[in-house]
């Protein structure tokens, strides 16, 4: 899991466009080792979605001063950033080396196997084993502490976003005279909902082959029409809503329809589709080619739908794209950035393209 450039296909097995997944043979599109096609492609999309359009992340720079100041904390966040590749790595490193040596029974027990091999299943635990067992206590409340206010804090964004979203977006627009304190109330039973919906999607994470398995694969799903939607507004002037509106559709749909192939293999203890089926198929394909299915759709969709639509009116998105800035915007943005920045940014960039290639297994 240290080579980020892993081949299309595992080492002794012959890799194929059919529809294949046997001992010694296998399409190519059914690899779920994180083949190099995927990392190179899909995950840029799911990274630039996550930082560039998710309203957690963006309302923080929305709210800055000016240009500057967003632009130098979108640099310093990308900064520290990088640090997570090694928070996660280094405790697993050090758990696994403990449970191999012998010296903590408990770590060997649940992670290593009668063969001596890791038990890939309850990787998962390795964080909370480590904090249970080898923390002392006092620094172990701390640890704890800890984690649950960076949960409350993630979960209340998350909450008061999608409350945001429904009451403004959405129920605003069917009852535009309601009052203040009703549109209140309605936010908070919008947020009840999302509570009760997580609540109950609990079985079909504990389905999956692994939390990060399980929340990469639901962002390779939302992210591609929201990524086109974005990028290609930016730098394409002719796209209009109406091609917007239908990438979107047609992206949601396409997730929301792996999910519903997925969610019975991941809730109904032994249940599988028939082998070679279209259910099939679509359930055992990599979730990283799956997004970038619907990346290349979203993309083909949005285009011919603008193209066949009115173009949109010029002077109402003045400024929102680069073909459509004038020579004053150019001005105040350039102006809005040193060269500090500029090479704050190289070097993001240059650190970036240093773990992507050291990493190589």
């Amino acid at each position: 899991m240290f080579n980020l450039w892993k081949p299309l296909v595992p080492a002794g097995v012959e890799g194929t466009w059919a529809p294949v997944k046997e001992a010694g043979k296998m399409a190519w599109y059914f690899n779920s080792n994180y083949p190099w096609l995927g990392m190179l492609f899909a995950a840029p999309i799911i990274g630039l979605w996550y930082w560039t359009t998710d309203q957690y992340i963006v309302q923080r720079a929305l709210s800055a001063q000016n240009e500057t100041q967003a632009r130098r904390g979108s640099i310093a966040a990308a900064f520290f950033k990088l640090l997570p590749v090694f928070i996660f790595i280094i405790p697993g490193m050090i758990c696994i080396a403990l449970a191999q040596s012998g010296k903590m029974p408990v770590l060997q027990q649940h992670l290593i196997g009668v063969d001596g091999e890791i038990i890939r299943d309850n990787a998962q635990q390795a964080f909370p084993l480590m904090v249970a067992n080898v923390l002392p206590v006092g620094i172990r409340g701390l640890v704890v502490a800890g984690l649950l206010a960076a949960l409350m804090s993630s979960l209340a964004g998350v909450f008061n976003a999608s409350a945001t979203l429904f009451t403004i977006d959405f129920y605003s627009r069917i009852k535009p005279n309601d009052s203040h304190e009703k549109l209140v109330w309605i936010g908070r039973l919008a947020t009840i909902v999302m509570v009760v919906i997580g609540l109950l999607w609990i079985p079909v994470i504990k389905g999956g082959r692994g939390l990060y398995d399980y929340l990469q694969g639901i962002q390779a799903y939302l992210a591609p029409p929201i990524f086109v939607v974005f990028f290609l507004g930016v730098f394409y002037k002719r796209l209009n809503a109406k091609g917007c509106l239908a990438a979107l559709i047609t992206g949601f749909g396409l997730g929301l329809f792996r999910l519903a192939v997925d969610t019975p293999v991941k809730l109904i203890s032994g249940f599988e589709y028939s082998q070679g089926s279209f259910f099939w198929i679509i359930n055992n394909i990599f979730f990283q080619y799956y997004g970038l299915l619907i990346f290349v759709v979203c993309v083909a969709v949005m285009i011919a739908v603008s193209l066949m639509t009115e173009a949109p009116n010029y002077d109402r998105i003045k400024g929102l794209t680069f073909g459509t800035t004038s020579d004053e915007d150019k001005q105040i943005t350039r102006s809005s950035w040193s060269r500090g920045d500029a090479i704050a940014s190289v070097v993001v960039v240059l650190l970036i393209l240093i773990v992507y290639l050291s990493f190589t297994g």
